[in-house]
């Protein structure tokens, strides 16, 4: 024995076929008249915005592209799922949060790395350089003040870093103490 199922009774669309004694020639369920007008109405608007002027073939165009967008919605449109079902899920779809697929950090920027204009200096010549003790041993207090104009000069030419963070605020009683 075979066992029918009853979804034939659903299959029955709504369908309106014209004018009563003027039928049309095609058969258009009502969902597709609903989707139909106001597409074809959207599709003449982007018509005139693309710059094409209103005549008998950019409507006859805009008829076809018509009928074409209408059958690929009502596609997906039927007793078991209705517009308004279809539209929410489109909605849905577009609304729901997303896995993000990028990630917060990202590879590594120079962008906050500081240039300088010299090269570093070595640890063993920055005592040097810097002459924080008054110069090498057995210079002069000419010396110091000639050795001082030269290091001025040339830190006003980028020449020469200037004073390292960490011995910037220490007394000469810290450095002593060393």
């Amino acid at each position: 024995m075979r066992i029918r199922t009853d979804d034939e009774v659903y299959r029955v669309d709504a369908v309106w076929l014209g004018p009563p004694k003027a039928t049309f020639p095609w058969r258009a369920r009502y969902v597709a008249w609903l989707i139909g007008i106001p597409t074809f109405f959207v599709v003449l608007g982007v018509e005139r915005w693309a710059g094409w002027s209103f005549g008998f073939f950019s409507t006859a165009w805009g008829f076809i592209a018509t009928i074409a967008i209408t059958r690929l919605l009502t596609a997906k449109i039927s007793h078991e799922r209705p517009l308004g079902t279809v539209v929410a899920m489109a909605g849905r779809e577009l609304n729901t949060p997303r896995k993000r697929t990028t990630g917060t950090g990202g590879a590594v920027s120079a962008s906050r790395v500081r240039v300088r204009a010299t090269r570093p200096v070595p640890k063993h010549r920055r005592r040097r350089q810097y002459r924080h003790h008054g110069g090498p041993p057995g210079a002069g207090s000419v010396t110091t003040a000639s050795a001082e104009a030269h290091r001025a000069t040339a830190l006003a030419q980028g020449l020469v870093q200037g004073t390292p963070r960490a011995r910037r605020g220490r007394s000469s009683a810290a450095r002593a103490g060393r």
